[in-house]
């Protein structure tokens, strides 16, 4: 690779724009439902998916559920998304004021992670 195509490339990496919000894992038998924050929804899905799969999630009840119902039992979404032009500023403080919004109008909802 040229050195040239090699910087563009670096330069597209560096201004990816990850779609930020707020992600959910609503059990389908319990109703009930796991709320996070993430600043790659994509990347955050499957981070937490793997850890569900070998049982190495932090998340106690979480994790038991995952084991009852698979998979399948469950339904992923990302229920808010924040809007954003700098991906290089820091939306941690605004991510977790739109989970306390979803956590306030749900009432089955909880967080995630702690």
């Amino acid at each position: 690779m040229d050195k040239k195509r090699k910087k563009e490339l670096l330069e597209v990496y560096k201004n990816k724009q990850p779609e930020m919000g707020v992600i959910s894992y609503c059990c389908k038998e319990t109703g009930e439902v796991f709320l996070g924050i993430s600043k790659d929804t994509k990347a955050d899905f499957n981070s937490t998916n793997t850890k569900l799969s070998t049982k190495w999630h932090p998340n106690k009840q979480l994790q038991e559920l995952w084991n009852q119902y698979g998979p399948e039992g469950f339904e992923l979404s990302v229920i808010k998304v924040l809007k954003y032009d700098d991906p290089n500023e820091d939306y941690t403080a605004k991510l977790e004021s739109l989970r306390e919004q979803c956590l306030a109008a749900d009432p089955n909802a909880r967080k995630i992670w702690r």
